[in-house]
């Protein structure tokens, strides 16, 4: 007898989300380094062609793929029902300041929640070739290999990054980031969700910003934690609403949480 096999639909999901962030992310190759003029939204962030066709694209395919799920996209908004059970989230170009200038840090993102958890995420960088995606339970993959974090175990030997240095001092974030910066080995500059795909690789150990949308950080709960690391908010929450994003490493966590801990209040 012919033994058939069928997929998890975890599984299922992530080949989805990777093959979808893939297609829109060659998309916006077409639009990269060539001078595209952006438009400026309400408040002051930028958005491009190439943003609004790649999540077009995006939405189409998850519209034909699950009708049923509901989708939730930065730059058109939410559609479908409000208590769907599925919900995907969008960002057809995180670093959309980054492509505008030519440079080849930016990404595009999905991740889908299941009954208020994100189990599956995917990241496509297209400008350096590079597709991170995850499902729970299925683990991390980065290009076709698994994707494990830093073992680095010292934080004075850990390198810290984040999106805008001055983001954190206008939010008032300043004396956590002093605290943490610090202690670390080195401080760079690999931001977006550049900086969120470095953590999972093993290349950096600390990705923080102090400001963070739902769509911005919607791949990575289950990219950093099969990665063996840690992906949510500045106080341990596991989370895609902290309006705030840290990625670490499991062993460097406890440290770099007390480090950002907001002593002011106490």
């Amino acid at each position: 007898m012919r033994m058939t096999t069928t997929r998890h639909p975890l599984r299922q999901y992530m080949d989805f989300a990777a093959e979808t962030v893939y297609l829109a992310g060659r998309l916006t190759l077409g639009y990269f380094n060539v001078g595209v003029r952006p438009d400026f939204k309400a408040d002051d962030t930028p958005v491009t062609v190439a943003d609004r066709l790649a999540e077009q694209l995006i939405r189409r395919r998850i519209e034909e793929a699950y009708p049923g799920h509901a989708i939730v996209g930065e730059e058109m908004g939410t559609t479908g029902s409000a208590d769907a059970s599925h919900r995907w989230f969008i960002d057809p170009i995180d670093g959309t300041k980054s492509f505008m200038r030519g440079v080849p840090l930016y990404g595009v993102l999905l991740g889908l929640e299941i009954e208020g958890r994100v189990e599956v995420g995917a990241a496509y960088f297209p400008a350096t070739d590079e597709l991170l995606c995850a499902a729970t339970g299925e683990g991390c993959w980065w290009n076709g290999r698994r994707a494990r974090v830093a073992a680095t175990a010292d934080l004075s030997r850990a390198y810290l990054s984040t999106t805008d240095l001055g983001g954190v001092f206008a939010l008032g974030r300043a004396a956590a980031w002093e605290r943490l910066a610090r202690r670390v080995y080195s401080r760079v500059g690999w931001g977006d969700a550049y900086g969120y795909l470095l953590v999972a690789t093993g290349r950096l150990e600390i990705m923080l910003d102090p400001a963070m949308h739902p769509w911005d950080a919607g791949p990575f709960p289950p990219i950093l934690h099969e990665a063996g690391g840690y992906f949510g908010d500045w106080h341990g929450r596991e989370t895609i609403y902290g309006n705030e994003g840290l990625a670490t490493t499991q062993a460097l966590l406890p440290a770099v949480l007390e480090l950002l801990e907001d002593r002011e209040k106490g």
